[in-house]
């Protein structure tokens, strides 16, 4: 019962959308009426307005984080990572916006990070030097998701391997449209407006 509670709470935060809380914030408008439609920091970023893309990332990478933590305290690990695949999801598929939600990076970070801080930071560095050298938000996101099963491996957690590579799969399915425009170099680039 602990853990299906875990599970519906963490769920519940994570649908809460961060982009569309900050976009309004600041007077943007929804943004999911611009760019690619999103609801996460890459998108919100194409409104030029980088203090809420800011406050977007922080409050998609917190909920994930928040969600591992709090359930990790209050029920140990088992439900550490079950709240942290059920907030991916919420995010992913949020109640509150009829089920289309965002694409669940900074989330999906945010939660490896509180999972195993050496998993998190491997898979963010992963996406910030791919974003450094591509300026392709979707690629390193990608690559971060695909290698971070093998991430927990090397560290030696083993027992979240299994986890981490359903979360990945699922940050990874979410970017389809993407792989399909970076194959067709139509893929917009990191701060592109539009």
């Amino acid at each position: 019962m602990t853990l299906i509670v875990a599970a519906i709470l963490s769920y519940l935060l994570g649908s809460v959308p961060f982009g569309i809380v900050a976009a309004r914030a600041f007077g943007l408008g929804d943004p999911r009426k611009i760019g690619s439609g999103n609801i996460g920091a890459t998108n919100v970023l194409r409104t030029g307005h980088r203090g809420a893309a800011l406050l977007t990332l922080l409050g998609d990478a917190g909920k994930g984080a928040v969600a591992v933590l709090i359930a990790r305290a209050l029920a140990g690990e088992a439900a550490a990572g079950i709240a942290g695949l059920a907030a991916l999801i919420g995010h992913l598929y949020p109640v509150w916006l009829g089920f289309r939600g965002g694409k669940g990076v900074a989330t999906f970070l945010g939660t490896l990070i509180a999972l195993s801080l050496p998993v998190g930071a491997a898979a963010c560095a992963t996406w910030l030097g791919t974003a450094l050298l591509s300026r392709y938000s979707s690629l390193s996101a990608i690559l971060a998701a695909a290698g971070a099963p093998a991430f927990a491996l090397i560290f030696g957690h083993w027992h979240l391997a299994a986890l981490v590579a359903a979360m990945s799969a699922l940050v990874i399915w979410k970017h389809h449209a993407n792989i399909g425009r970076l194959r067709a170099g139509t893929e917009p680039k990191i701060g592109h407006k539009g």
